[in-house]
């Protein structure tokens, strides 16, 4: 469930607004979106998405159809291909209910993608923030300077933690948290690294920064007895590998798109293991 989706929701039914919640309550096969994805839909906004196309343009009609008050079904089966004639070879079923009867409050949050600690409130640090408001997950976004969070616009997952000295946070963070670290001070930059290479159960690290930067970094850490495995982990530069461009938005696609490819393969060895396990 999306935390933003949810606010909206929220924020609509304190102001009474009629509304349609569309569910996907049950999906089998090559689906756009999985079972529990939600969308709201108003007489002139929605909010939300299905899976788009051809699938989420009908829900929208039904949907305001019955804010109208016509008569029609509150539950639709729909086979992609046959139905709707996309090449998704999968089925799936709609549900539709007033926002008052879906009761958004009681919602199921889905488990975050993952929990980030995020240093830096500067261009790039703003920017991430800008792509993970739609996304679900954990996020405490960290910087001992109070003035640089004003005007920044943050979800109601993402948690600004004004706070000195900065590195502190470390220790409050769970494991396998991620961690982004991409301030204004290279020292700050390396007391946090530390910090975090130190306790050593990160999911990923992150520091902004050059293969130079990195170099420089590792042989400091290296002298102050931190062990190669866990020096080989430190992601720097930042950023999934091709994409070229200093730009602060550029930087931050890179850094999201990478934190998320490792909370993909994170989670199919949990899945994995599980399975294994079974």
């Amino acid at each position: 469930m999306n935390a933003a989706l949810q606010a909206v929701a929220l924020q609509w039914q304190a102001r009474a607004l009629p509304a349609i919640v569309v569910e996907v309550v049950d999906a089998r096969g090559s689906v756009p979106r999985e079972a529990g994805t939600r969308m709201l839909v108003g007489a002139r906004d929605a909010h939300g998405t299905i899976g788009g196309g051809h699938l989420e343009l009908q829900a929208i009609e039904h949907a305001r159809a019955l804010l109208r008050g016509e008569p029609l079904r509150r539950e639709q089966r729909i086979a992609l291909g046959p139905t709707l004639g996309q090449c998704c070879g999968g089925a799936l079923t709609l549900r539709y209910r007033t926002l008052a009867e879906s009761a958004p409050a009681a919602w199921p949050a889905a488990p975050p993608r993952f929990t980030l600690q995020l240093y830096g409130a500067g261009h790039v640090g703003r920017a991430i923030v800008r792509l993970l408001a739609d996304i679900d997950c954990r996020v405490q976004w960290i910087d001992e300077r109070e003035h640089e969070f004003a005007g920044a616009a943050s979800a109601p997952h993402i948690e600004r933690v004004c706070v000195e000295p900065v590195d502190a946070e470390v220790a409050l963070a769970p494991a396998g948290a991620f961690y982004l670290v991409l301030t204004h001070d290279h020292a700050l930059d390396m007391a946090i690294t530390e910090a975090i290479l130190r306790r050593g159960d990160f999911g990923f690290l992150g520091l902004i920064g050059s293969r130079t930067k990195r170099a420089r970094f590792v042989h400091r850490f290296e002298a102050r007895g931190i062990a190669a495995d866990t020096l080989a982990r430190l992601t720097c530069p930042i950023g999934v590998p091709g994409i070229a461009g200093k730009e602060p938005a550029v930087i931050a696609l890179a850094a999201v798109a990478q934190l998320l490819q490792c909370a993909s393969k994170a989670s199919r060895q949990a899945m994995r293991a599980t399975v294994c396990a079974g």
